[in-house]
């Protein structure tokens, strides 16, 4: 049975158990590259993290994602795992996993896919903190991020007026 490849949960997740299933789907995997990304803590910072998304579409957005590594990057496999619901400063928020041959092609795939989903995937983000709650605005540095891979983003632009040439 094949594992899947995109999971959006509340529980949290195990990492170790999460590179064992992608590192067992092909033993021809050389290098497997992760990002793990948590809530961020202290005293001005985060002190909850409400995630929501949009089901079924969330899945197919990351699923085409994924695909778009595969065919950019000579990988092997990936997978993403997010978390949605409240989170607390710590815990894990998204796991990136890709596998491939050699460390080049994960690690880029790897970072390709997580400036993907920062601007891509179907996820609103509202943070509660020591000025109270605040719905995260999309940023000009993600979809920066994501154009030095030739796609276009203007996330952070959305309401605003565009740049004058």
């Amino acid at each position: 049975m094949t594992a899947a490849r995109v999971r959006i949960q509340t529980q949290d997740f195990d990492l170790k158990l999460e590179t064992q299933a992608l590192h067992a789907q092909d033993g021809g995997v050389g290098a497997v590259a992760s990002f793990l990304g948590t809530v961020r803590g202290g005293p001005h910072d985060v002190q909850l993290l409400e995630l929501e998304h949009y089901p079924g579409m969330t899945e197919a957005a990351i699923e085409a994602m994924i695909d778009a590594a595969h065919a950019r990057f000579d990988i092997l496999g990936a997978r993403v795992v997010h978390r949605v619901g409240p989170l607390r400063p710590t815990d894990n928020i998204v796991l990136v996993l890709v596998s491939s041959r050699h460390r080049h092609a994960a690690f880029q795939a790897c970072e390709f896919l997580m400036d993907y989903l920062k601007t891509q995937a179907p996820f609103w983000k509202k943070e509660h903190g020591p000025e109270g709650a605040r719905w995260v605005d999309a940023r000009e540095a993600d979809d920066a991020a994501l154009r030095r891979w030739g796609l276009a983003s203007d996330n952070a632009r959305v309401g605003q007026p565009a740049p004058q040439a």
